[in-house]
């Protein structure tokens, strides 16, 4: 079976088959055979790649690695666990946020609570500007999950929705900006999720309480981790239904 998440990583960093063979000090014939056949690498050779193309092992090859080492390394990827979002230090958003070079990605209905800070977008822009990828991801306020949220939260159905249109007012700025993707959706969100590269926060959601009081947990993925990964593959699923925003 053809390993597509591999071909893609590389294809993404500009690798070729030499390249790889190069850095593993295999014949690229064998790193064909990688790709096109789903041949697992040694240890050494995943961990190489990884390296390479900014991917956990666990993401490139799934079954690599037994549920036991998993299980042992998410331990691991768990930096710190804060029993309220609202317990959070404000430097940690801004380092993370100044440190991202990659990816910076956020999954919520409106994350108001960002927009506190005057000087986001300028910090967003200029990050986009210097070759980030940004993918924010908001409520579409005409949704039932979002009227529901609004509800369970004991805020008042039409509440929320109002707080996801002056989100979309705030980040309209930034619609014609290159390297910036913004969609609505209207998924159930069982947690907002903020990515900084190898850095994510994740704000559980949890029945009754309001997402400022609700735990986070402060994720750092590791190469042959698991937790990430499946945060990471959450967003992924809903930017895929997720409709661009009608400004």
């Amino acid at each position: 079976m053809t390993n597509e998440r591999l071909r893609d990583a590389l294809l993404r960093n500009g690798l070729d088959l030499d390249q790889v063979a190069k850095v593993t000090t295999v014949d690229p014939k064998t790193v064909e055979r990688w790709i096109t056949k789903g041949r697992l690498p040694y240890p050494r050779h995943r961990r190489a790649i990884a390296a390479m193309v900014r991917e956990s092992e666990n993401y490139l090859w799934p079954d690599a690695i037994a549920p036991e080492r998993k299980a042992e390394i998410a331990e691991s990827e768990v930096v710190k666990v804060y029993p309220h979002r609202h317990s959070v230090p404000a430097d940690l958003w801004e380092h993370l946020l100044n440190g991202a070079e990659q990816h910076i990605e956020m999954l919520n209905y409106s994350g108001m609570f960002l927009t506190d800070n005057p000087n986001l977008i300028k910090k967003l822009r200029a990050k986009a500007e210097a070759g980030v990828k940004i993918r924010l991801l908001l409520g579409d306020p005409a949704s039932r999950a979002v009227t529901r949220r609004s509800d369970e939260e004991g805020i008042g159905k039409g509440t929320l929705a109002a707080k996801v249109r002056n989100a979309h007012a705030f980040y309209k700025p930034l619609s014609e900006v290159p390297n910036v993707a913004i969609r609505a959706h209207g998924t159930t969100l069982y947690n907002s999720i903020y990515r900084f590269d190898d850095d994510m926060l994740v704000n559980t959601h949890v029945y009754g309480i309001m997402a400022a009081h609700a735990p986070l947990l402060h994720l750092r993925r590791l190469a042959g981790g698991d937790l990430f990964e499946t945060y990471s593959e959450s967003s992924d699923a809903v930017w895929n239904i997720a409709k661009p925003l009608k400004w």
